[in-house]
């Protein structure tokens, strides 16, 4: 365990805590720290060349409060060095270590990408949560966000990315994917991602944001419809089936 430092125990007199430091708090507690690292070990670096690399597990979390608060690899070095409930996450002491650095942060997200890995630490985390009874079930929110992309040609392959598509939504138009969310009603964690391209239509991806036990749907104006691919069939298959309800829009 770590001697704590002045500001710990200046930190450590307040009355109250912050949200994101409960947060904070919540997910080092329940997320399999091992169990990640271990998925990472086989491509990381093994510092037998050149300069140590720096631990995976403290990559990780850095990753990991990128993807949580949305920052961006400069954003979330900042964050660090700005914010106590942050650093005590990230386990750093400023009289040891600095932060990690925004370039070291992208290499790190371009090897998880490369490989693959983030999808695996999605469903761990929300195995984690499950078992820690964080995450309820009967109701699922979904909803779709444009994810914008360069159109442009001058590229190596002289053409678009194949997964992406242009799409009109109001007067504008728009090229790139989407990103499809289902998110667990009673907790507001998100349980299910699907991407597509930007043209495909939220209501025929809806079915793969629920999950078995989903008996009710929550959605804006573009998942009207969303019950008749839930019609019971018809027969011996009908038995066991799960029906959802429509109970309209959220904003």
């Amino acid at each position: 365990m770590k001697q704590e430092s002045f500001s710990d125990m200046e930190y450590g007199c307040r009355k109250k805590k912050t949200k994101r430091e409960e947060f904070l708090e919540i997910m080092d507690e329940i997320i399999p720290w091992d169990e990640l690292v271990s998925l990472i070990v086989p491509h990381y670096p093994s510092g037998r060349r050149g300069r140590p690399p720096i631990e995976i597990e403290t990559m990780l979390r850095m990753y990991l409060l990128q993807c949580w608060f949305t920052l961006s690899d400069e954003g979330v070095e900042e964050a660090i060095y700005d914010s106590y409930a942050m650093r005590k996450f990230m386990g750093i002491h400023f009289l040891e270590q600095d932060v990690p650095d925004a370039t070291t942060l992208l290499h790190f997200r371009h090897l998880l990408e490369d490989k693959g890995i983030g999808r695996l630490f999605f469903d761990a985390i929300n195995r984690c949560l499950e078992r820690a009874g964080r995450i309820m079930r009967g109701g699922a929110i979904v909803d779709a966000t444009l994810i914008s992309a360069p159109s442009s040609t001058k590229n190596a392959e002289k053409k678009r990315d194949p997964e992406t598509h242009s799409v009109k939504k109001g007067n504008q138009w728009h090229f790139g994917m989407k990103c499809h969310t289902g998110v667990d009603a009673g907790s507001g964690f998100v349980h299910t991602v699907e991407a597509t391209a930007a043209n495909v239509h939220d209501v025929t991806v809806a079915a793969k944001l629920l999950r078995e036990d989903d008996a009710v749907v929550y959605g804006d104006s573009a998942y009207l419809g969303i019950e008749k691919p839930y019609q019971p069939p018809a027969g011996p298959a009908a038995k066991g089936f799960r029906q959802c309800h429509w109970l309209g829009a959220v904003y």
